[in-house]
């Protein structure tokens, strides 16, 4: 747990080119769930200049028009023009989607470890892995600071140029934030770093003079900003070139913006484009879904959890908790209060937290975590929680 130091996490717009693979993906994702809920989609995409490579193993009855998905998400996020180097009516789409191994099917639809007629026996996670989730009662979102911060300036960038407020933006960008904590307590914004693309025509002084004003002044509360705030805009003092045409993109390699700025370990599965059986996606929302539960119930302050499956089994192998010394039991009890309170079987995390829907492209910018919309961010268990707290003598 921070005490005393600096903390950075960073956030990227959707224009950056490893979120346009990702909106992408879960794009695919979407168009193929609305229609056949038990399919299973594994679909990666990799961006670069001109063309959209589009990848996988997906299981279905459903005809997804992957061109058109890929040109809607294309348009959608702003290349819209040919002289952006990308834009969604010149792009080539190659796509090479293959069936799900009848290996991994076998896992998933027939778990190993069955016993009696519970439905919830006969479905095994889709893959090994081990998955964290993490909450903290420093926001009001039990999120970290730092990447709520981070998230609310990429947010605030596609906000003013979408809405045309900042006319010569363009759709990439980064942003990074670095916290000042001082007894385990986030104090003050010590560095802000953005870069923002942008049209020729705009010179470095306006751009600097504008973001501030607009992006971060208005998105970073003003108790944690002081005269010592270091603010970078465009360190490297220009950012014409951008997206797919400056960097190429793949899915899945922001994975720490897409969880918590890198405040806990992370398992090293990628989210955006799989199906709720792949644990990597289900298991994580699970995680994130137990831990805010558990800091919202008041049993800790923090709360750190890891739950890991082997491929098939319907029960994970383990499951882990770090409150940090924040709980007012030991983390070996409330080890034993999340097994009771919450089922991490994969179909019984599918149906309680709703994943067997078109929710998933509205994921895949500004974090999975940490906003009230979906389904993991409810604090429905802390009566539960605490009921069977009460069972234990401290």
């Amino acid at each position: 747990m921070m005490k005393n130091g600096l903390f950075t996490s960073e956030s990227v717009t959707e224009g950056h080119p490893d979120k346009v693979c990702d909106q992408i993906a879960d794009a695919i994702l979407d168009d193929i769930i609305a229609d056949d809920p038990s399919a299973r989609v594994a679909v990666e995409v990799c961006a670069t200049t001109g063309m959209v490579m589009v990848f996988g193993e997906v299981t279905t009855s459903h005809y997804s028009d992957i061109p058109a998905i890929v040109r809607g998400v294309i348009k959608d996020v702003g290349y819209n023009d040919s002289s952006l180097g990308f834009d969604y009516k010149t792009c080539a789409v190659l796509s090479s989607i293959d069936e799900q191994s009848p290996d991994i099917a076998l896992g998933v639809n027939d778990a190993t470890d069955t016993a009696g007629e519970d439905e919830f026996e006969r479905i095994g996670a889709g893959d090994q892995g081990m998955m964290f989730g993490y909450a903290s009662d420093e926001t009001v979102e039990l999120m970290p600071l730092p990447i709520i911060l981070a998230h609310a300036l990429t947010k605030k960038l596609t906000e003013v140029r979408k809405s045309g407020e900042l006319e010569w933006l363009r759709p990439d960008g980064k942003a990074q934030v670095t916290v000042e904590y001082i007894d385990g307590v986030p104090e003050r914004v010590d560095t802000v770093v953005v870069s923002c693309q942008h049209s020729e025509d705009v010179d470095s002084d306006t751009i600097e003079r504008e973001i501030i004003k607009k992006v971060i002044e208005t998105s970073i509360p003003d108790e944690y900003l002081d005269d010592n705030t270091k603010i970078y805009i465009n360190p490297t003092g220009r950012f014409v070139i951008g997206g797919p045409a400056g960097d190429s993109g793949v899915t899945g390699r922001k994975i720490i913006v897409d969880t918590y700025g890198g405040f806990c370990p992370h398992g090293g599965g990628a989210l955006s484009g799989k199906d709720p059986t792949k644990v990597d996606r289900s298991g994580a929302y699970m995680a994130r879904y137990i831990c805010k539960n558990l800091v919202a119930s008041g049993i800790c302050r923090k709360a750190e959890l890891q739950v890991a499956y082997a491929i098939g089994m319907a029960h994970p192998v383990s499951v882990y908790v770090n409150t940090y010394g924040t709980g007012v039991v030991g983390d070996d009890v409330i080890a034993k209060i999340v097994r009771e309170v919450f089922d991490l079987r994969p179909a019984a995390i599918i149906r309680n937290l709703c994943l067997q829907r078109p929710i998933y492209r509205a994921t895949s910018n500004y974090g999975h975590f940490g906003r009230a919309d979906f389904s993991w961010e409810q604090t429905d268990k802390t009566d539960e929680i605490l009921s069977a707290l009460s069972k234990y003598k401290f």
